[in-house]
């Protein structure tokens, strides 16, 4: 899989996943999202952007890494959304299950799609 396609794959995956949030803050559903709810989409999705430019050009250069670049960028991700959870959580008071819809929609689906991406590489390497 080339570079340029992922990253503008991802790019029109993140501009779908901003729909739903987007639109329920502008029809008054606003309770439904924590405060600062963008500066957690777009934290979430640049950590998931760099790691999945990472990943695409580790494979270009190298092919036996591409694995241990995937878990290696997963391990970073998911640390850098423990740190964010933690100061998030002292910073500000919200509803917590509303926060915890809010994380994961955002982190499940990226995650969603970095394997997708896994899985297209792996099964395009296996075909030749």
């Amino acid at each position: 899989m080339k570079v340029l396609p992922s990253i503008l794959a991802y790019v029109f995956f993140i501009a779908l996943l901003a729909v739903a949030p987007a639109a329920m803050q502008y029809n008054g559903e606003a309770e439904w999202l924590v405060p600062h709810f963008w500066i957690m989409f777009i934290l979430i999705s640049g950590i998931t952007f760099l790691g999945l430019a990472a990943i695409l050009i580790v494979q270009k250069k190298n092919k036996d890494f591409y694995i241990q670049a995937f878990l290696a960028s997963t391990t970073v991700k998911i640390l850098a959304c423990i740190f964010f959870i933690v100061i998030y959580s002292m910073k500000n008071k919200v509803n917590k299950y509303v926060f915890l819809v809010d994380f994961f929609y955002i982190y499940l689906l990226n995650m969603l799609f970095e394997v997708y991406v896994l899985l297209r590489n792996l099964r395009h390497k296996n075909l030749r």
